[in-house]
């Protein structure tokens, strides 16, 4: 009589090539665990069974990173494909924006170095007519209601004169921005200024400088050298 008993969920699925990989090297992953509990080498017996358990662990990382590559491979190529898809609108795009920029960038700068001038401007009238009815005002007659009508008047315009020098200071080109800019005009100048005030960054620059140089170049005050190392 046949069995026909459904199979489970998952029956016919493969098995995770995690796991599969790990299972291949798990002798030699449990070993290497119970050599590491901080002991040191110490004969050349154990140093050839600690090189062994290392070029198994070695052989089982790269097949995870062999087994990582082709299972990822296949949604990085869909992640590459999408991005070009995306990529010569987007790009398009962002020209046409700085095409805009650059159409309206010097007048933009004109407005920007005019509206100063305009407000400042704006600023010394409203100043000029707040005194003029500060002054007015002193000199009217409290009896006199033409002479106060006057002085009321002043007021008034100093008011809107106030009025309009805050909407200058307000009205300011849009998309402008300030930007902080250098030239170096003396280089030795700037190293000596660097090596005075700022030590950790040069001593930084010397460090990569020398990592990057160091097999090609003979630097002054640095000694180059060879040892042996495990790997």
């Amino acid at each position: 009589m046949n069995d026909m008993t459904p199979a489970g969920i998952g029956h016919n699925n493969s098995p995770d090539p995690i796991d599969a990989i790990c299972a291949a090297y798990e002798e030699a992953r449990t070993e290497s665990e119970n050599w590491l509990d901080g002991g040191k080498v110490e004969t050349e017996g154990q140093m050839k069974a600690v090189d062994a358990l290392r070029k198994s662990m070695r052989e089982c990382r790269l097949s995870l990173e062999a087994g990582q590559k082709s299972a990822t491979a296949p949604l990085h190529d869909v992640y590459k494909a999408e991005l070009a898809r995306w990529k010569p609108t987007i790009e398009d795009t962002k020209r046409i924006e700085g095409c805009l920029v650059a159409a309206v960038d010097t007048f933009k700068r004109k407005l920007a170095e005019e509206k100063p001038a305009a407000e400042k401007a704006a600023w010394e009238e409203t100043n000029r007519l707040r005194r003029e009815a500060e002054e007015k005002a002193r000199q009217a007659d409290a009896s006199n209601l033409e002479a106060q009508r006057e002085v009321e008047a002043a007021r008034h315009a100093a008011m809107e004169a106030e009025k309009a020098a805050k909407v200058a200071a307000k009205d300011q080109p849009k998309g402008m921005r300030t930007v902080t800019r250098y030239e170096i005009e003396d280089h030795k100048a700037a190293l000596h200024w660097i090596a005075a005030n700022d030590r950790a960054a040069m001593t930084a620059f010397i460090d990569e400088y020398v990592r990057r140089n160091h097999k090609s170049a003979t630097i002054g005050g640095v000694r180059v050298y060879t040892e042996k190392e495990a790997y």
